[in-house]
């Protein structure tokens, strides 16, 4: 992709998701994500009335006398947005591949949030991290965000959830929002995710193409693994092995289904061949109806 081409595609993509965003997804973005709640600031001296709930026990032993923690509603949200860029995720049979697709629901996420005033970073990863902007404010950094995602040209082929995840608590000091948006095309990154899920209210968008999930009956195919270089031969003209395919990709997307329910990640499940609006509302509007972060 030449440089004119992605910055037609990073035009498209400001164009489509801001519309998104004025007409449908900054109301449903502001009822999930609106509760601030409160941050330390600083103590002071304990006065008569102070909340004895509020007392700082360890500054109060070291001063002699009562100190109280005072705390300012907080201001803004950090929004992470976690891009898997591996070789599988540059698959699509439809009209975009999967990347793409990650590329415009990271603008629209971003997008939505600097609405709302609330900065907004990225973290793009293959079997390592490869590329971490930090979070920040305004329509210039947004712009560069979604770039950064279309230019990004990986050094690793493989996925490793676990160490972006990893990272993730590493970088970020208080708590966020994480979107990790992959096909989840790995494993053992499960004790991560529950710990990851514990600091951060973590949301998983998982990206799917139609043809991982089933096979169509065009005799033999040669399938290439993206990420280790393997292929293998199928005789699709078979019945049990396309039902075989099927049963197969089936059990791993419920396993992690299991693995988000278990920690209470919320789990957007995006495919290539169907509008990823109706997904994304849906999991706006389920999250304001019992409430959120």
């Amino acid at each position: 992709m030449d440089t004119k081409e992605i910055l037609k595609k990073i035009r498209r993509i400001e164009i489509f998701t801001s519309r998104l965003v004025n007409n449908i997804f900054a109301g449903e973005y502001e009822s999930v994500f609106k509760g601030r709640g409160m941050e330390f600031n600083e103590v002071r001296e304990y006065q008569p009335g102070d909340e004895i709930r509020t007392i700082d026990w360890n500054v109060t032993a070291r001063m002699g006398k009562p100190y109280i923690k005072k705390y300012v509603e907080e201001r803004e949200l950090v929004i992470m947005l976690v891009v898997d860029m591996s070789a599988s995720i540059d698959f699509g049979t439809q009209q975009q591949t999967k990347g793409e697709i990650a590329a415009e629901i990271s603008g629209l996420l971003a997008f939505s949030a600097i609405k709302n005033n609330d900065k907004v970073g990225l973290i793009c990863f293959t079997n390592e991290v490869e590329l971490f902007v930090p979070p920040r404010k305004g329509k210039k950094h947004v712009l560069r965000v979604i770039r950064e995602i279309l230019y990004f040209d990986p050094h690793q082929r493989a996925t490793n959830i676990n160490a972006a995840l990893e990272y993730v608590d590493r970088v970020l000091q208080r708590r966020s929002v994480v979107f990790l948006i992959s096909d989840f095309r790995d494993d053992g990154y499960e004790k991560r995710l529950a710990i990851t899920s514990k600091h951060h209210d973590l949301i998983a968008v998982m990206v799917e193409d139609a043809r991982e999930e089933e096979l169509p009956d065009v005799g033999l195919i040669e399938l290439e693994d993206a990420e280790t270089g393997e292929i293998i031969i199928l005789d699709t003209k078979d019945q049990s092995t396309r039902e075989a395919y099927r049963q197969l990709n089936r059990r791993a997307i419920e396993a992690r289904q299991k693995h988000f329910r278990a920690n209470k990640v919320d789990c957007i499940e995006i495919r290539t061949d169907r509008s990823y609006v109706e997904p994304l509302i849906r999991f706006f509007r389920q999250r304001a109806m019992r409430g959120s972060f």
